[in-house]
């Protein structure tokens, strides 16, 4: 048998054991959990190291190997670069006649095979221009600086800057030398890509990366395999100690202990709860066979004769015995058991269980107890008592029962049958009897008997829960003596009861008229709100209607001012001309007022917020109110700091910022002033429009705001405006999330307060995710779908 055979079958064999769940609590064990959880982590941490290391060693030898080849191939192109200077040397301008005896010099003293990939020689006349190239033929026209890129330093110095890595004006990327010839006759320039130059480089770097990459794929699959042996271990162990815990805990909970009695040993292993259960505490694995023993109360046995009569049979155990504890005081156990064979080394374990019975012993005895205390009491009663079992034999009966029928003790012995007692007593003379009604399988019934001595006797008999029945018989003289006083007050109470059920239904009455009022009230502000909703749409419907004959009215006044067509005749006519036209604009921004007013209430308002500058917003506005301020002399001021935004609709901001301008200049007198200024407050913008007008009086600041209404009297009116401009702004501002204020005094002037909320990053992410959402919503919609509950749409009303 293998070795691994023989561990399965040995923890087969401890697994029927309680051993098969104990796990030993030594210091080296708790050492060992220590160090196996530090190299849970430490190992994939070295491996990671280990690979990182190996990277960078990897990196830096390759950028090493790199810097090599760049260096040998500056190197080389230096000699080049001497080699066909010194060979050139002797030949005069290498102009184009000499450009065939050039090119032969090179070829004869640099063969083409001899010269690495992509090097390549160029010779330059005294000019700077390009005469000659090796090999092939001149690949590039023009000068050699123009080649080389006039603002390079090689073309600047010369020979001067030595061997340079450059960018040739084409991108090539070269690795350059340049030399000049005796008496200034021309230059001569080597170059070299450095594609070229690291070619074999980049073959080597790709293949250390394959080799690297092998290698660190297999150790990081060494290091997942152990992170999974690992983890399964450790997860083996945590629920290996929740079994433990959790047996521990319901066998505590049960005041119950397990045993494991190794009979061939004469050992005995005691779980956790069975040393809570006695008190004791654990100072070593295993019990001594004597060590138990000697706990065991010398009244109820020994395990020395438990021992021989388990070794003559393979009979269980059902054993009640007292074991004295760790305070002590002796505790019942009640042990249950079974023998157990161990295959590993061919003994027997005695396993079982042992139960905490003391409450049992104690509650047997505080029954008898109960039982004697129970008879005193039902002596002690006034009552007749007698109590029946389900065979009509006598249970338990007192001295009053026995007095009212005339019977002996030995006549009422328990045990005796109904009619054995019944049937040889006096009853007592009874005058008559008022019984209950009983339904047909009534468990109980009462009655009352009036006795010849003037006594009343109240007889209850009641089912018990094992088919007897008890009865109880009390003097109930008092209690009727009573009764009849109550009959009399109760007649009082009916009459009060009366008085009350009528005053009941005078309130009732009442509540019926309240809930018919409230009713009415419903369905009249229903009516009110539909009106309201009919006048939004009948004003919105009229404005639309109005606005195309003032159009066409305003476009031929303008044509008849310009007498395009010809003279009109007498001047007047071009006075009524402008005066219909402006009355026409006024009569237009009323009915634009009106239709926006409608829109507002009919909650048709959408906007499209976004970040808007508020000083482009707010220049905006006061060039539409320049020539106005103009006309009246009027000092228009902007106080505004150049990096202040708002979230809002860009046109609703602008018609927010030039009704409030407007207000101020129409009611600002000449030569007065009106100030625009901003500034951040907290997650807001406050931005300020005063002006030093004629103010409002402070009756009148509640009114406005409210659409079409005036400060003035429709009497004595001396400015023109149909009351919706404040009200728009106030509408748009709220339905930005913001606010608007006002502060004024008569004669003073009038400060408005605009507050607009700031983009926040928050409000930002927020408008984002709204955007999007509508976006998808509009797709689906496109698409045939109905949009999801969830996706809200971009517009917004009141």
């Amino acid at each position: 048998m293998s070795e691994a055979e023989a561990a399965s079958l040995a923890a087969s064999a401890r697994a029927d054991t309680i051993l098969g769940i104990h796990r030993p609590d030594k210091a080296i064990h708790a050492r060992f959990v220590r160090m196996e959880t530090w190299l849970r982590y430490a190992v994939p941490a070295v491996l990671a190291t280990f690979l990182i290391s190996m990277a960078a060693v990897a990196v830096l030898h390759l950028q090493s190997q790199r810097d090599d080849a760049l260096r040998v191939a500056e190197t080389e192109i230096e000699a080049f670069a001497h080699l066909a200077a010194a060979g050139l040397s002797d030949i005069g301008n290498p102009g184009l006649a000499l450009q065939a005896d050039v090119k032969g010099r090179l070829r004869r003293l640099l063969p083409a095979s001899l010269l690495p990939a992509g090097r390549r020689i160029l010779v330059a006349d005294d000019k700077d221009r390009i005469v000659a190239s090796h090999p092939g033929t001149i690949e590039a026209q023009g000068t050699l600086s123009a080649y080389l890129g006039e603002t390079h330093p090689l073309s600047m110095l010369g020979e001067r800057a030595g061997v340079m890595t450059l960018t040739l004006p084409g991108g090539e990327s070269v690795i350059a030398s340049l030399k000049s010839l005796p008496a200034g006759r021309g230059q001569v320039a080597v170059l070299q890509p450095v594609v070229d130059v690291t070619a074999a480089w980049s073959d080597r770097m790709r293949t250390q990366a394959t080799l690297l990459g092998s290698a660190a794929l297999v150790i990081v699959g060494i290091g997942f395999a152990y992170a999974l042996q690992t983890r399964r271990a450790h997860a083996s162990d945590r629920i290996c100690e929740q079994i433990k815990k959790r047996l521990d805990t319901a066998l505590g909970r049960g005041r119950c202990g397990l045993w494991d009695w190794d009979i061939p040993r004469g050992r005995i292993y005691w779980s956790d709860s069975m040393y809570a259960l006695l008190g004791y505490t654990r100072e070593r694995e295993f019990l001594s066979f004597g060590d138990v023993n000697a706990l065991v109360h010398p009244d109820d046995g020994d395990l020395y004769s438990l021992a021989r009569q388990l070794a003559a049979s393979q009979s269980t155990v059902d054993h009640e015995f007292r074991v004295r504890g760790a305070n002590g005081t002796w505790i019942w156990l009640r042990t249950r058991a079974e023998i157990v064979p161990d295959t590993a080394d061919g003994g027997r374990h005695l396993v079982g269980i042992a139960v905490d019975v003391s409450e049992q012993r104690q509650l047997a005895e505080s029954n008898a107890t109960a039982d004697m205390r129970l008879r005193d009491a039902v002596e002690a009663i006034s009552e007749a008592f007698v109590l029946w079992d389900t065979g009509n034999k006598l249970v338990l009966c007192n001295s009053k029962f026995r007095d009212l029928h005339a019977l002996s003790l030995e006549d009422a012995t328990p045990g005796r049958r109904y009619h054995e007692i019944m049937g040889q007593v006096a009853l007592p003379p009874v005058r008559r009897e008022l019984r209950d009604i009983e339904s047909a399988g009534a468990t109980a019934r009462t009655f009352e008997a009036e006795l010849t001595d003037g006594r009343w006797l109240q007889i209850s008999e009641r089912r018990t829960k094992d088919g007897g029945y008890v009865s109880v018989g009390t003097d109930i003289t008092t209690l009727k003596l009573h009764q009849e006083q109550l009959v009399a007050s109760e007649r009082e109470l009916m009459a009060t009861v009366r008085d009350l059920k009528r005053s009941r239904r005078t309130l009732e009455l009442q509540t019926q008229q309240l809930a018919d009022l409230a009713e009415r009230y419903l369905d009249q502000k229903a009516q009110a709100e539909g009106a309201n909703q009919a006048k939004s749409e009948f004003l919105a419907n009229m404005s639309h209607e109005l606005r195309t004959p003032l159009n066409a009215i305003i476009g031929f006044a303008e044509l008849m001012e310009s007498e395009i067509y010809g003279k009109l005749g007498s001047p007047r006519y071009a006075e009524y001309c402008r005066d219909i036209r402006s009355s026409g604009d006024y009569l237009l921004s009323v009915i634009d007022d009106i239709l926006n007013m409608s829109r507002i209430e009919s909650h048709r308002v959408k906007l499209a917020v976004r970040d808007v500058a508020v000083v482009a917003a707010v220049n905006g506005a006061v060039k539409l109110v320049t020539e106005a301020a103009k006309a009246k002399s009027l000092a228009l001021d902007i106080c505004v700091r150049p990096n202040l935004a708002v979230l809002a609709d860009e046109r609703a901001l602008q018609q927010i910022l030039v009704n409030l301008i407007q207000n101020a200049v129409k009611f600002t007198p000449s030569n007065g002033r009106v100030v625009v200024k901003a500034k951040p407050a907290g997650d807001c913008i406050n931005i300020f429009i005063s002006d030093t007008g004629i103010g409002i009086p402070k009756a009148a600041l509640s009114k406005l705001g409210v659409p079409f209404q005036q400060v003035e009297a429709n009497l004595t009116r001396c400015y023109k405006g149909s009351g919706l401009g404040l009200a728009i702004a106030r509408s748009m501002v709220e339905l930005h999330g913001g606010r608007l204020r006002i502060r004024s005094e008569e004669g003073m002037g009038t400060t408005v307060l605009v507050r607009m909320p700031a983009p926040t990053p928050a409000r930002l992410r927020e408008l984002t995710y709204e955007a999007s959402t509508e976006t998808v919503a509009s797709l689906r919609k496109a698409a045939g779908a109905s949009p999801r509950p969830y996706e809200r749409t971009g517009a917004t009303g009141m």
